[in-house]
């Protein structure tokens, strides 16, 4: 047997133990599903720009913009399976899979951003989160309320009767699809990269979204009739896999938890900063600016709550608790 020296001792067991470290640390692909410069892509750099840096060499995460990976609910199902693991836009998607989440995407719920923000500090929220863990696979690190979403079309609105008929794309969100019925419109569903083309070619008159992502995404470009429905208030977030969240240190955990929260407090700022400014914008590069009166479209998002809450759109007395809170 063949005696190693101390000096050839000590530089083998350097050796192993930077190949160690080296196998040691881990990596995570963050999806994305968002068009490039939009809100919820910068917020998406930056949280995993965060962890990148705070981690070190004990965890690196991919950022996969766009939507490589496909829309929002398939980069979402492909986090829950785990194949991704971190994922972050509209926190109103969940929807899909647990039904309060339709709360989020009911018109005229939220009356502002600090409504909203108590609201995320409610036990029925909480529940709600924790039913997406328990029964999804998924955590939220971290969420905020943004921007109102606006209304595009490819022709002048002028009063709440001209929804009547108008063909608006609407999301993958049953609330959604429930709210534009009852407004009158005659909504279909259209991916969100697909949004652009189909107004473009008249698939579709009109659709809306938060004024960051549509105005990433030239939706006033291809429907230059902009209206400041400001009917939904937007909210953000970002999540990780369950197993992926339980499978890291403590540390690591904490770095998570802490980036996200620095992310989507970030998007919140950006968003209220720059929401007036991207209206101005779309007028300068030629969007028409509407206003009309509201309150019709208003009373008929309102008095459909009872009924669409009777159908089990989301627990019976949600809505009213929500409007206690803004109390």
């Amino acid at each position: 047997m063949t005696l190693l020296s101390p000096k050839r001792l000590l530089i083998g067991i350097a050796l192993t133990a930077i190949s160690s470290a080296a196998t040691a640390q881990q990596s995570a692909t963050f999806g994305g599903s968002d068009a490039l410069g939009s809100l919820y892509d910068r917020q998406n750099r930056l949280f995993v720009d965060l962890v990148n840096e705070k981690a070190g060499d004990q965890l690196k995460i991919n950022f996969i913009q766009g939507e490589q990976l496909g829309n929002d609910v398939q980069v979402i199902e492909q986090t829950m399976g785990g194949s991704v693991q971190l994922y972050g836009d509209d926190l109103s998607w969940y929807a899909n899979w647990v039904n309060d989440f339709s709360i989020l995407g009911w018109g005229f719920t939220f009356h502002s951003l600090d409504h909203m923000a108590t609201f995320f500090e409610s036990q029925a929220y909480q529940d709600m989160a924790q039913e997406l863990i328990d029964e999804q696979g998924i955590r939220i690190l971290a969420q905020a309320p943004i921007q109102p979403r606006m209304t595009f079309t490819n022709k002048p609105i002028e009063s709440a009767d001209d929804i009547d008929g108008l063909k608006m794309r609407v999301p993958e969100i049953p609330t959604y699809l429930e709210l534009w019925e009852t407004l009158g419109a005659n909504p279909t569903r259209v991916a969100w990269g697909e949004v652009y083309l189909g107004l473009r070619s008249g698939v579709i008159e009109a659709a809306e979204g938060p004024v960051s992502a549509a105005y990433a995404a030239k939706f006033h470009e291809a429907a230059p009739y902009v209206l400041r429905t400001d009917h939904i208030l937007t909210a953000t977030h970002i999540l990780v896999n369950e197993s992926f969240y339980q499978s890291l240190s403590p540390e690591l955990q904490t770095v998570l938890d802490e980036a996200a929260e620095e992310a989507t407090a970030w998007a919140q700022e950006q968003a209220i900063n720059e929401t007036d400014e991207l209206v101005a914008k779309m007028e300068q590069e030629g969007a028409t600016i509407i206003t009309i009166d509201l309150e019709p479209v208003r009373e008929k998002a309102l008095s459909a709550v009872e009924r669409v809450e009777s159908d089990g759109m989301w627990t019976q007395g949600l809505w009213q608790s929500i409007q206690d809170m803004a109390e």
